[in-house]
């Protein structure tokens, strides 16, 4: 029979906090209530990127977006929408057209400048049932590698493509595996790096959610190019939906045939199997996950040798993150002057970002290189809520730098964020607006990777430390001019000597916050004051005693005790203001969230 109608519900880890597998749940009943269960295909897909207004439920043929849906919303879907063929117009979304019509949703600001490549089954297909990926080229990249290429051709063609890892490093993919092949050896790997470690990155994880075969697919073709015969997918424990939907695609895949000791009755033989990390954010680096792999501590080690001539149990092995690997099925279909014609000259196609922080649009975007990041903030981002302004942005998590807002035009890309002091990393781009404290934002990023640290070396081990302490004496107000010279003279030498890209990386977030925000550095040390009074030692509440009206709400509120009546009593007021003891304190704030004015407390 055919479907009068395909409802997709999102099943990313987004809105299944936001209860969608309930909201499916509901489907099912009311379709049966309704006898529609046969006519209606009910799907469950991966993220459809727009996180921020989840669970998200749309409805094809005409591609209604349904937004917020709650499971007491799913009857009237089903009795307006699929049987007499109203939308629900208060589920969808607030954009419009001139016209006054709501906008289709690849119209919207947030879709109209994304190209989805990475995530173009992302809320397109069950990633449950390989048919559906069969059913949009699924394998048919890795079945022309084999009739049609010879595994220097495939090489040849990446490199053609100027695909670069999307781990954060952006070592030239064609390059690497070039390597790998060149290896002379009897057992080769292909690896999968699904350790997303960078705090608000999510961009791998929703992958695997939404698209296990495409990385399966593109493990496959390198698995033929550089002639290894075995991968590995090393994920987080951390992310139960990725490693379920990954694994039942493996299972399919070998139930089919596709994996296995004959690959699709093309004569490779490829296999894969996952490993589980534990969360170390170290074994994010190449050497550290391969130990992990083998099942010893999650240290780097020193390169070289490469991996492409001594990784995983000594072997040559190739080692990409899940979005290099999801780019490749679609370079092999369609070609490397397809991909090369999105991007900039030097890096080439797109790059998926996590959005979040202080933004309207929260989510998964995918832009092509060269996107400003004004376009991402303002556009597809939708701004920053309640009216702030835009401070700085984060790209590139622990191992990368703040971008001010001066440069908000800067195109995105490998290139031009190194140059700022900034990095792509894997993908988290956080939003900051004037009420973050950029020596806040340094000190808790470096509390990151202090803590994830192996301790392996000691200008990691020790320098990230004492680099910590001085941003916490900065934030205490017991910092000097010179802590700063020194600080920045101590992240060099941790950039230069440290053994990993960990290391390496760290101080960062130090030196780029050092180089556009120093003054709020001088703030702290000199003047004794956080500008955006985020830092507790170095603010006071103030209680403005003409605009306080004495209704003692903040007393009652206060924790300390620290408020009470005062003998002034504010023109045209009945009750004596009140006023805080300063030395009883605890600068928590409640009296602020609580005062009955607003304006009557502030922050100085």
């Amino acid at each position: 029979m055919l479907e009068r109608a395909h409802i997709m519900i999102c099943g990313g880890t987004g809105c299944t906090s936001g209860n969608s597998k309930k909201v499916m749940e509901e489907f099912e009943v009311q379709l049966k209530k309704n006898g529609l269960r046969d006519e209606v295909k009910l799907i469950m897909t991966g993220c459809f990127g727009l996180c921020a207004r989840g669970p998200i439920v749309a409805v094809y043929p005409d591609g209604a977006f349904y937004q917020h849906v709650k499971v007491e919303d799913v009857a009237e879907i089903v009795t307006e929408h699929i049987l007499k063929g109203r939308r629900v117009t208060r589920l969808l979304g607030s954009e419009r057209t001139e016209s006054g019509e709501v906008m289709p949703i690849n119209q919207t600001p947030f879709y109209r400048s994304q190209k989805r490549i990475v995530l173009r089954n992302c809320g397109r297909i069950n990633p449950e049932n390989i048919d559906e990926y069969i059913a949009f080229d699924g394998y048919k990249a890795y079945e022309k590698c084999v009739k049609e290429m010879t595994p220097e051709g495939v090489i040849q063609l990446l490199t053609d493509s100027g695909l670069r890892g999307r781990g954060g490093g952006g070592f030239p993919t064609g390059k690497k595996w070039l390597s790998t092949y060149n290896a002379k050896d009897d057992q080769k790997y292909v690896v999968c790096n699904a350790d997303e470690g960078d705090p608000g990155a999510f961009m791998d994880r929703s992958v695997l959610e939404g698209d296990p075969h495409s990385v399966i697919e593109a493990m496959m073709i390198a698995g033929y190019a550089v002639g290894a015969t075995q991968g590995y997918v090393y994920v987080r424990a951390e992310y139960p939906i990725a490693v379920q939907r990954l694994q039942i695609a493996i299972d399919q895949a070998r139930a089919y045939g596709i994996l296995g000791k004959n690959a699709m009755g093309l004569g490779h033989k490829f296999d894969m199997e996952i490993r589980l990390g534990a969360g170390a954010f170290v074994c994010g680096e190449a050497t550290a996950l391969i130990h992990s792999i083998e099942g010893h501590r999650g240290e780097p080690t020193q390169k070289p040798p490469h991996l492409a001539e001594h990784g995983l149990w000594g072997k040559p092995t190739v080692l990409n993150n899940v979005e290099t690997y999801a780019n490749i099925p679609q370079i092999i279909l369609n070609g490397p002057q397809w991909f090369k014609s999105m991007g900039t000259e030097k890096s080439s196609g797109t790059k998926v970002f996590a959005l979040g922080g202080k933004i309207m649009n929260t989510g998964l975007v995918e832009i092509p290189m060269g996107t400003t990041l004004r376009t991402i903030i303002e556009e597809i981002g939708g701004g920053i809520p309640n009216g702030k302004k835009f401070k700085a942005a984060q790209t590139g998590g622990p191992s990368g730098g703040c971008i001010p807002a001066s440069l908000i035009d800067t195109p995105i890309d490998y290139d031009n964020l190194i140059a700022i002091g900034s990095m792509m990393g894997s993908g988290g781009l956080i939003v900051m607006d004037e009420d973050n404290c950029m020596v806040d934002i340094a000190k808790f990023f470096l509390e990151f990777t202090v803590d994830e640290s192996c301790g392996k070396c000691t200008p990691c081990r020790i320098g990230n430390k004492r680099l910590y302490e001085m941003l916490d004496k900065i934030t205490k107000g017991q910092g000097t001019m010179e802590d700063l010279d020194k600080m920045e003279e101590l992240c060099k030498y941790i950039k230069a000597n440290s053994l990993c890209g960990l290391g390496q990386t760290a101080p960062n977030p130090v030196l780029s916050t050092l180089k556009y925000f120093r003054d709020e550095y001088i703030a702290h040390v000199r003047d004794k004051k956080c500008p955006a009074g985020v830092c507790k030692a170095l603010l006071n509440y103030v209680i403005d005693k003409d605009k306080c009206i004495g209704c003692g709400l903040c007393a009652r509120k206060c924790p300390a005790g620290a408020i009470t009546k005062s003998d002034y009593i504010a023109e045209g007021h009945k009750l004596p203001s009140m006023q805080i003891d300063v030395t009883k304190c605890l600068k928590c704030g409640a009296c602020m969230d609580t005062c009955n004015r607003q304006c009557a407390i502030s922050k100085k």
